[in-house]
């Protein structure tokens, strides 16, 4: 008899979990803190990255904007005294304005797979975190910046960097604002 028959037979289910890499391998990748910029429309900003904190997140981030993922993409979500955030592929067309920020297009496609949320690093004014649609191991390429000190996002995302310069552009951006550039400063 097969596996499969076996199962539907027994009415047994088999879950399936995705392997994640070993900490080691990605602190082999990611061994220091790495500053980004991001070029927008209204100027420019960086933050650093918390590799110790935030191994994976950091990984997945820095090679999205290796990749040019960022390129080209708009801000999806502008509210004063809150957020800034961006991070969806789909805010490039105009036409799926409907749909920036949400749905199954509104990634990478390839989630971080294990939340990294510590109580040292915070949600103060200037951090750095990644979005999550719900579950914060399904977090992907959705990243936002703090405008105010929000305590209550704390314990809920994963916070993987800080603002270390052009806090004020971050004040300016508006929704559908452009990112025309983000590379990692070597």
């Amino acid at each position: 008899m097969s596996m499969t028959a076996l199962l539907a037979r027994t009415g047994l289910t088999i879950l399936f979990l995705v392997a994640v890499a070993p900490v080691s391998w990605i602190d082999a990748q990611v061994d220091r803190a790495q500053a980004i910029v991001v070029e927008t429309s209204r100027g420019e900003f960086s933050f650093e990255t918390y590799p110790t904190e935030a191994p994976r997140t950091v990984l997945h981030v820095v090679e999205l904007v290796k990749a040019g993922f960022y390129n080209g993409q708009r801000f999806h979500r502008a509210v004063p005294g809150f957020v800034v955030q961006w991070g969806d592929p789909q805010s490039r067309d105009l036409a799926k304005e409907g749909m920036w920020g949400r749905g199954a297009g509104a990634g990478s496609g390839s989630p971080i797979g294990a939340p990294e949320i510590t109580k040292r690093r915070t949600h103060v004014k200037g951090a750095v975190a990644i979005a999550h649609p719900g579950n914060p191991a399904m977090a992907d390429s959705q990243i936002y910046v703090t405008l105010a000190n929000r305590e209550d996002l704390n314990g809920r995302y994963t916070v993987f960097g800080r603002i270390v310069s052009g806090m004020d552009v971050l004040d300016y951006l508006q929704r559908g604002d452009t990112i025309r550039r983000m590379y990692v400063k070597e």
